[in-house]
């Protein structure tokens, strides 16, 4: 084998020219057992991707359905939507749907926005715990400077707080704000950059600061980000009639509430970020057909659910996303096929983004109910069985 390093082909003057896209093409199936054929079958335009992937070689086509009427009654978004969910897991889209038609038949979805916020969170480090205090208390009688300077490097951000947290010589800084319909991270980033400059030449007996110290846990579930929130903090609940549950799904609002009970308990027990069933899925499919940062479900898929069986039989279900990262304008949601599927749920541009995540929380809860119902009526096995099995 040879040691030399053999790096893919790139052009400094057009790197998105099918020239550049070729040589990578050639390189790779020179160099691997794959004839490289069916990600290069797309309609995606290589020229308009600059600033969303490096080195294209072409589109990993992931397969999607469509799946609703699910009724939202929020504060942004309301009336009927068709959901779009890109996956390949069997089963998926059909549990999802099932669930949407159960919440139809109840009313629908309610959904509440709570908490709306990004962050950055710089490190500064000091001699000793006593420099690290009284630098926090100079934070906070400059704190409308530091948001005035932070500002100005962006049109839709705004600085709402400053969070302080030390340890020893060291205070973390938690940087809150609104980014608008964008998901934040790049702006939060550059904002924070330009306050920590300035405030580097304010304090010079700083003795160490990086800009981003770990304490924005980006891209990472966290207990501070359950507490203070992290991009969308949505609520989605609803109310279920035991007639209804048992008519479509065969199994009843008791054994939803005691099956639910035993799953709290075993979250709890594990650790888990989370004692619902798989918000997860239901995210990433949304994400990866609505041009989100996908990375994001790390921590958009903590959440927090609450569930009461009440004296009339009706099963009270709430889910609590306490960090949902979403956006309907920057990043991947201008690209084509990505843009159709936000335009399905008249969630692309400005001023949408709000509608956006209602409606995500508002799948998720579907497709809780679905799955704890199939666990409930012992049905999850055999669902897998007739529609997921898939064998190469």
């Amino acid at each position: 084998m040879s040691t030399e390093r053999a790096s893919v082909p790139r052009d400094r003057d057009d790197d998105y020219g099918q020239g550049a896209i070729d040589a990578r093409l050639a390189f790779l199936r020179d160099r691997t057992d794959s004839a490289v054929e069916h990600v290069t079958t797309h309609s995606q335009d290589a020229a308009a991707l600059p600033g969303n992937v490096e080195s294209f070689v072409g589109v990993a086509q992931v397969p999607m359905g469509v799946v609703g009427p699910l009724r939202v009654n929020g504060e942004h978004a309301r009336g009927d939507f068709y959901v779009p969910l890109a996956t390949t897991e069997g089963t998926l889209v059909a549990s999802y749907g099932r669930g949407m038609r159960l919440l139809h038949e109840a009313g629908g979805v309610k959904t509440t926005i709570t908490d709306d916020r990004m962050q950055r969170a710089p490190a500064f480090v000091f001699e000793d715990a006593r420099g690290a205090r009284d630098f926090g208390v100079w934070v906070r009688e400059n704190e409308s400077e530091i948001r005035r300077i932070a500002e100005s490097t962006t049109t839709s951000g705004k600085l709402i707080e400053i969070e302080q947290y030390q340890a020893g010589p060291a205070l973390f800084c938690r940087f809150d704000y609104t980014t608008g319909d964008a998901a934040g991270q790049n702006m939060t980033g550059k904002a924070t950059e330009a306050a920590c400059r300035w405030i580097l030449e304010q304090r010079p007996e700083i003795r160490h600061h990086q800009l981003e110290s770990n304490f924005a846990t980006d891209k990472k579930a966290s207990h501070i980000n359950v507490l203070r929130t992290r991009g969308k903090r949505v609520v989605a609940e609803a109310v279920l009639p035991n007639d209804l549950v048992q008519r479509l799904t065969r199994a009843t609002t008791a054994q939803l509430y005691r099956s639910r009970q035993v799953s709290t308990f075993a979250g709890l027990m594990s650790g888990s970020n989370n004692n619902g069933s798989h918000s997860a899925n239901g995210i990433t499919a949304m994400f990866i057909a609505c041009g989100q940062d996908a990375a994001n479900v790390a921590e958009s898929s903590t959440a927090l659910v609450y569930t009461e069986l009440r004296e009339n039989g009706d099963y009270y279900y709430s889910i609590t996303i306490p960090s949902l990262i979403v956006a309907t304008y920057g990043g991947g949601t201008g690209l084509p096929t990505q843009r159709e599927s936000l335009e399905l749920l008249g969630c692309y541009g400005k001023d949408k983004v709000h509608k956006f995540a209602e409606i995500v929380a508002a799948t998720v809860l579907c497709g809780e109910i679905s799955l704890a119902s199939a666990i409930a009526a012992q049905e999850w096995v055999t669902a897998h069985d007739q529609y997921g099995r898939n064998r190469p």
